[in-house]
């Protein structure tokens, strides 16, 4: 159902969007939701053409009495429409959701009319104009922010806010890729160690085998060393053993001589 009047569980402003055309440059405009109610109001966005836009957040809560801003961005474009005319809606659905009601606990069929829910929608038109009518503040019925001071003080607080939450993801997420990089070094490092102990092991391997070879050579018996056959001297040889005399016959052998005494010859004569 489409809610008019005071039943509005929310108000949209301005009533329409309205974006800054230039050829390959994003555009965005800023809508303002306030909750009118009590009650915990969530609320949707919707659009004919999802390809062209960028909603942040599409999807959302809002407390009571309390407002929330969402950002429609235009992407780049590369022709101008016929006539700088668009034809894309958008469509805002709101429903009331039960109080501490978070929007990632939203069930699928929220905004599902058969769910048996109340659900109020409003529409909302597009138009497109260029930079040199940028500065006028009302066009073919858009309405701009009221410049109440008070309201406006609370939408520069939130933004602040939204700021703010946008830094700490920031932050956030940079501590978790920095922690994730450590990790990474971490496991990159432990192996260098075992790559460090195969070496050592096979240069240990590879000693013991040289030494293993050394100490078999050194067991066998040591070559004669080499001599300079100018300085070599041979021993004296051997005396020579006289022959044995050959065996003499007995009946053969002459007697020995006798000798004769100078006083005996002298007798016989």
């Amino acid at each position: 159902m489409t809610a008019d009047g005071n039943n509005q569980l929310i108000s949209v402003q301005p009533n329409g969007l309205k974006f800054v055309f230039e050829l390959e440059k994003p555009s965005f405009c800023d809508l303002k939701v306030v909750n009118n109610t009590e009650q915990h109001v969530a609320f949707k966005v919707k659009t004919t053409s999802p390809k062209k836009y960028f909603v942040r957040p599409n999807t959302g809560v809002v407390q009571p009495w309390d407002s929330s801003v969402i950002r429609v961005t235009l992407q780049a474009q590369r022709e101008y429409p016929p006539d700088m005319q668009c034809k894309d809606k958008f469509l805002l659905q709101s429903t009331v959701v039960p109080a501490n009601t978070d929007v990632d606990d939203l069930p699928a069929d929220t905004f599902n009319k058969e769910s048996g829910r109340e659900i109020q929608e409003c529409k909302l038109k597009v138009l497109y104009v260029t930079p040199s009518s940028r500065g006028n503040s009302e066009d073919e019925g858009f309405k701009s922010y009221p410049e109440h001071g008070a309201d406006s003080n609370s939408t520069v607080q939130h933004l602040k806010e939204e700021r703010d939450a946008a830094v700490r993801q920031t932050l956030q997420l940079q501590q978790e890729l920095d922690f994730l990089k450590r990790r990474r070094q971490r496991r990159n490092g432990s192996g260098f160690p075992l790559i460090y102990a195969v070496v050592v092991g096979l240069i240990g391997i590879l000693a013991g085998f040289l030494l293993n070879i050394s100490l078999s050579s050194s067991a066998l018996p040591p070559a004669a060393p080499f001599v300079d056959s100018s300085t070599t001297t041979f021993p004296p040889p051997a005396p020579s053993s006289p022959s044995p005399s050959p065996p003499v016959d007995s009946s053969t052998a002459l007697p020995p001589p006798t000798s004769t005494s100078v006083g005996s010859s002298t007798e016989e004569m």
